[in-house]
């Protein structure tokens, strides 16, 4: 069973974030582990109270609301789940669980690390170290004041986003790292002064673990 909601973007970019979410049937979902599913049923519940529609019948007046994080440069974040561990330092090896969208092309979901599974079928986490650069900046500013175990929905703008075709995350197939860049980077579009549509992408971010160096 599948649901397609509208989500409006609380950013300056004029667009709407189409979210679907699927119901697998049962013989699939038993092969995640307790923990995944919890994390996967909290997002799939976390749009649900993210919908809203522009008739009257349908407007939900508590859509809950995102924060701008401190010195982000303007990373907007709602937490859906406030970890119990530790937060982690610069310096420190990070694993994360991610789903990453376009908030350009009706919410396109470019990549999501709960797809990249391991010979047993656990879904494999994406690891850094906080504060190498590695990743685009959105993503380490909103890893830094969370804790183990939180879940997190940050919207990026392009200036905290990707700047070039090499920062990380990437998505493991070919043709989606093309479809995120072309998109992204496309030269008539950032002419026409669209970049702040094309560049921002969202994020669900489940801090998994992690490790002192």
């Amino acid at each position: 069973m599948a649901m397609i909601k509208l989500v409006p973007l609380p950013c300056s970019c004029p667009t709407y974030l189409y979210i679907g979410y699927r119901i697998l049937p049962s013989t699939i979902r038993n092969q995640a582990s307790t923990s995944t599913q919890k994390s996967r049923r909290l997002i799939s519940l976390s749009l649900s109270a993210l919908v809203f529609s522009t008739s009257n019948s349908w407007a939900n007046p508590q859509v809950p609301k995102f924060l701008e994080l401190p010195n982000s440069g303007g990373v907007k974040a709602l937490d859906l789940r406030i970890g119990d561990g530790v937060t982690p330092l610069d310096g420190d090896v990070v694993a994360i669980h991610y789903y990453g969208r376009l908030a350009a092309k009706q919410g396109w979901r470019f990549d999501s690390t709960y797809d990249h599974k391991d010979e047993t079928g656990e879904p494999i986490p994406f690891s850094f170290v906080l504060g190498s650069g590695k990743v685009i900046s959105g993503i380490e500013t909103a890893v830094r004041s969370m804790k183990v175990g939180g879940l997190r929905r940050v919207i990026i703008p392009p200036s905290q986003g990707y700047q070039n075709t090499s920062q990380e995350p990437l998505p493991p197939n070919y043709f989606d790292r093309q479809r995120l860049f072309t998109t992204i980077f496309n030269p008539t579009r950032l002419a026409n002064g669209e970049g702040s549509t094309l560049g921002t992408v969202i994020f669900d971010i489940e801090l998994v673990s992690l490790r002192h160096l």
